[in-house]
């Protein structure tokens, strides 16, 4: 999952960017690097892979122990502990001279970017991801199955999802179970539990709220988690409390269609603006283009939103490895709403669903 080689592709990566090192606090960069999902603290945490020498890990003492027994341990790197009393951006500056330009990781927190700016005066500050998104696009076989197997224990917790779904209940007594079910499936820790009811399921990032659940209501429940190899889970799927309106009914087909379209369009060299064409022509044909009002996905691995991201304009081809979301929806504000989302991989020959739960609106006794 984490090899050891990574450290080596990641450090001559850097050297052909330009860069003269990269700077990686907690957080999926570093994660993606060594391996340690090291915790986000105030003190600081800090891998830098220079271009030439050799790769050295800052970690406060007493997260040495941590960082000893993490995938990092293990790894041709040098761990430096460094005490209270130490200044740990002057350390690393101290052993980066006459570094001109630094990638710093994407979601470094900016108190630590003010302070290694102060602490090398002299050096650049542009994004890690500059170094990293290729390599952190492109999934390897083992990435695969781990977000294989992230898509099995999800698509478990929605075969329960007609257990919880019940009318009289509220959104947050489903959500509840929901969540429990996530970690009983295999997850580490939740991510997300979206159930969107009735007038809520046309709202895309609905959270929870204290809504009685009615006959009649058309349900949006997306959901994903963390496994514990770190890689995510994100499965959409939409629900009816006993018969959906008829005007419902006529959209879902076309949304079916649409993500289904968007799916078989997935194949190498495809732009990844042409799966998104695929899945808004054709609901866009049939009249709801203005109601379907966010991109058809986003990539998925050690982050639950990372690139490729399938959108108008992203004229990026698709490789074998890039996994994504496809997630086509139509909302009609104030009334109901629908979305089908499934992660999908890019293979050598065309695309891999990794949800198989059933794509049909799922309708669920009153």
């Amino acid at each position: 999952m984490y090899p050891a080689s990574r450290l080596a592709d990641v450090q001559e990566a850097t050297a052909r960017s330009g860069l003269g090192a990269l700077l990686l606090t907690p957080g999926p960069d570093l994660r993606y690097v060594s391996g340690y999902d090291a915790l986000p603290l105030e003190r600081l945490t800090c891998l830098a892979i220079p271009a030439e020498g050799a790769p050295f890990m800052l970690v406060p003492r007493l997260e040495l122990p941590a960082a000893q027994h993490s995938p990092a341990g293990g790894l041709d790197l040098e761990l430096v502990p460094w005490d209270e009393t130490d200044d740990p951006y002057a350390l690393v500056a101290s052993r980066l001279p006459g570094v001109e330009k630094v990638g710093l990781a994407d979601r470094m927190w900016a108190m630590q970017s003010l302070r290694l700016r102060a602490a090398m005066p002299g050096a650049e500050q542009v994004l890690a991801g500059t170094v990293l998104r290729e390599l952190r696009m492109r999934k390897s076989p083992a990435e695969v199955a781990a977000l294989r197997e992230a898509g099995a224990a999800i698509d478990a917790v929605h075969r329960q999802v007609p257990l919880f779904l019940k009318a009289g209940r509220t959104e947050r007594e489903v959500g509840r179970d929901i969540a429990d079910a996530i970690i009983a499936a295999g997850h580490s820790t939740v991510d997300f539990v979206i159930v969107g009811s009735g007038p809520n399921a046309a709202s895309p990032h609905h959270e929870l709220s204290d809504r009685v659940i009615e006959p009649g209501d058309v349900v949006v429940v997306d959901i994903g988690g963390v496994m514990p190899s770190g890689y995510c889970s994100d499965c959409t799927r939409t629900y009816a409390v006993g018969e959906a309106p008829a005007d419902f009914l006529e959209y879902y087909e076309v949304l079916r269609r649409a993500q289904d379209a968007a799916c078989a369009a997935v194949r190498p060299g495809v732009a990844s603006e042409d799966v998104d064409r695929a899945a808004r022509d054709i609901i866009a044909g049939a009249g709801y283009g203005e109601l379907f009002i966010h991109r058809t996905g986003h990539g998925i691995g050690l982050e639950t939103h990372e690139e490729p991201y399938i959108v108008a304009g992203n004229r990026e081809p698709l490789e074998p490895g890039h996994a994504f979301s496809v997630e086509p929806g139509i909302y009609v504000s104030g009334r109901h709403g629908a979305r089908i989302e499934d992660i999908v991989v890019c293979t050598e020959d065309g695309g891999e669903r990794l949800n198989n739960e059933s794509r049909e609106l799922v309708v669920v006794e009153a």
